[in-house]
C-alpha cells in the first residue's frame, strides 16, 4: 500500500526553514525533523499506536500519538486540520485492516 506525507506549515513556530514531515504507512508512522546539520526520525509501529491526540486550534493542529509500548509519543504542530484528520483515519484505517484477517482472532 502506498504511504501517505503529510507537511506541517511553514507558518508555525519551529517550521518555518525545516517543516516536520509525519509519513504515515501500513505498517508504520515516521516523523522527520530537518535542521541546519542534522536530521530527527522517529518511527512507530502501526499496530502498536494506543491513541492519536488532536489539538485543534483556529487554524493549525497539533497531533500527538501514542504508543501502547511505553515509549515517548511521537508529537507535531502545525499540520491542517484535514491533514492532521487524514493521519488519525488512516492509522484507524491500517489497524483495523489487520484486525480484520485471518488468524488474528482474539484468543479466548
Amino acid at each position: 500500500m502506498p504511504s501517505e506525507v503529510f507537511q506541517a506549515s511553514r507558518w508555525t513556530r519551529g517550521n518555518l526553514l525545516f517543516p516536520t514531515v509525519i509519513e504515515v504507512t501500513d505498517k508504520a508512522i515516521i516523523r522527520r525533523k530537518r535542521s541546519w546539520f542534522s536530521r530527527d526520525e522517529i518511527s512507530m509501529s502501526t499496530f502498536k499506536v494506543a491513541s492519536v491526540h488532536i489539538k485543534t486550534g483556529m487554524v493549525w493542529s497539533d497531533i500527538l500519538i501514542e504508543s501502547s509500548g511505553g515509549s515517548d509519543p511521537l508529537a507535531s504542530h502545525g499540520h491542517t486540520k484535514a491533514d492532521a484528520q487524514r493521519i488519525k483515519q488512516l492509522i484507524e484505517e491500517y489497524q483495523a485492516e489487520v484486525s480484520n484477517r485471518p488468524g488474528n482472532q482474539p484468543l479466548s
